[in-house]
């Protein structure tokens, strides 16, 4: 996915820059990047981020880079942010989201005089670029960002920075949060509104979907006011979103409390002990112990002294293999016992089989599996939430086909309903082929209730495939 965070101050931005924008480091694997303004100008630095935390790549950074505005990322694919030099004058730009209809953007371009693009080491033009490209099709910056949210299909949040002051512009839907920040002497911008606290500042407001907004040491203004619909990403309350975060006034630790206790109001099991799948089920587990009265339990240990979140490899067999590595059991909590655990979601499946077969193996005598989410069974058109390449990455479209080669007719509908026999056979097949004691995944509504928002704001497209 990613994660920004920006500061304009009074005085030297460059320390809250830095550790503002380390607070997003479990939001992206590849790049991070930091950009500043100051009296000498513009400068900037990118670092690859996949075999070293952000805070050891950019130590040096930190104590040369000076200025007393600044922009910073984390990001899953593109080196950002990029500096820029235009009709508009020269600017630090950075995004987060996903362009779907990038071939068409670009041939638009190429035909109104733009004469080329970078490619990247994998031959995909950066979106960042692409983005800057569309903006200085207009006669001014607020026009040009409102030109982005209108072209482009998928999601994009902007935050550009020039030496008057930093632009936020949300995503038209509101799929990813932007929350200004305010201390005595500088305003900041950020993804995680925790990411500003410990830093001094209290909160300014949210940005409503497409909103935009200019920050500068003095103050915050909106250039162009919210829209009435938002889409808001229900998976950040579930996975990506840092516990002490909120969205839209919603704490992502109570929503997970709220989540576990709704599974467990519906479960018949009868485990020796409930426990989340470190990190992010971890306080699902809890909400599910408080309710069911299992006492939660930790059979697993997340080794985190040398395996932080940013060093994941990109390559999926990798990555499984590293995630592995860091879970530490606790032989004595797991043998001869009957455990519930809860994931925040089933994308392929390896790991979780894996993960069983090893307490199994590990004298478990069950080995129950209640995943935080309904089954995902399309894949994510707006925030490039799963590096699954193809839907049919997905366990649940992998068993679909299964049902096909059978001579089955599969209708996605159907599967999406949990009362219905076609989603009870689905859950049977993913169940047996993990080798789960038992398998029963949170439904939506339940899901949905637990966040606390009406569903209609909630991006729900990855279980239902609701626009």
């Amino acid at each position: 996915m990613g994660g920004f965070f920006g500061v304009a101050s009074k005085k030297d931005c460059v320390f809250d820059l830095f550790f503002g924008t380390d607070y997003h480091s479990h939001l992206g694997t590849r790049r991070a990047g930091m950009a500043v303004y100051g009296d000498k100008g513009f400068d900037r630095s990118i670092h690859n981020i996949e075999n070293a935390p952000f805070r050891t790549k950019f130590d040096k950074d930190v104590n040369e880079m000076q200025g007393y505005m600044g922009i910073g990322c984390i990001s899953d694919y593109e080196p950002q942010p990029l500096i820029v030099r235009s009709h508009h004058g020269t600017y630090a730009i950075e995004t987060v989201g996903k362009i779907n209809n990038t071939e068409g953007i670009v041939k638009e371009l190429f035909q109104s005089g733009h004469s080329h693009f970078l490619e990247m080491s994998g031959g995909d033009i950066n979106a960042t670029e692409l983005v800057a490209a569309i903006i200085n099709q207009k006669d001014n910056l607020v026009e040009g960002l409102k030109y982005v949210q209108e072209i482009v299909e998928g999601s994009m949040t902007v935050l550009l920075m020039t030496p008057k002051g930093i632009y936020a512009a949300r995503d038209k839907m509101g799929r990813t949060p932007v929350s200004i920040g305010k201390k005595e002497d500088a305003y900041c911008i950020s993804f995680e509104s925790f990411a500003y606290l410990n830093l001094g500042y209290t909160e300014e407001k949210e940005l409503g979907p497409g909103e935009i907004a200019v920050v500068t040491p003095e103050g915050m203004h909106t250039l162009a006011e919210a829209g009435k619909d938002m889409k808001i990403c229900t998976f950040l309350w579930v996975y990506y979103g840092y516990p002490s975060s909120s969205y839209e006034g919603i704490s992502v630790e109570q929503m997970r409390y709220n989540c576990g206790a709704l599974l467990a109001k519906r479960d018949d099991a009868e485990p020796d002990i409930v426990a989340g799948v470190p990190d992010s089920g971890t306080a699902h587990a809890i909400g599910y112990s408080n309710v069911s009265g299992i006492p939660f339990s930790r059979p697993f240990i997340k080794y985190t002294p040398t395996w932080p979140r940013s060093f994941m490899p990109t390559i999926q067999s990798q990555r499984n293999l590293i995630a592995k590595m860091k879970l530490i059991p606790v032989h004595d909590l797991i043998h001869n016992k009957k455990l519930l655990l809860i994931d925040d979601s089933i994308v392929r499946g390896t790991q979780l089989r894996e993960t069983t077969e090893f307490l199994y193996q590990s004298g478990a005598r069950e080995v129950h599996i209640r995943p935080a989410c309904p089954p995902l069974l399309y894949g994510c058109k707006y925030l490039n939430f799963s590096r699954s390449s193809s839907e049919m990455d997905l366990i649940t479209r992998r068993v679909l086909k299964d049902l096909e080669r059978e001579g089955r007719f599969t209708h996605l509908e159907a599967y999406s309903d949990p009362e219905t026999d076609e989603y009870k056979e689905m859950i049977g097949r993913i169940g047996e082929q993990l080798n789960f004691t038992s398998l029963r995944y949170h439904r939506l509504d339940d899901m949905v209730e637990a966040v606390g928002i009406e569903r209609e704001k909630l991006c729900t497209y990855c279980w239902d495939g609701r626009e």
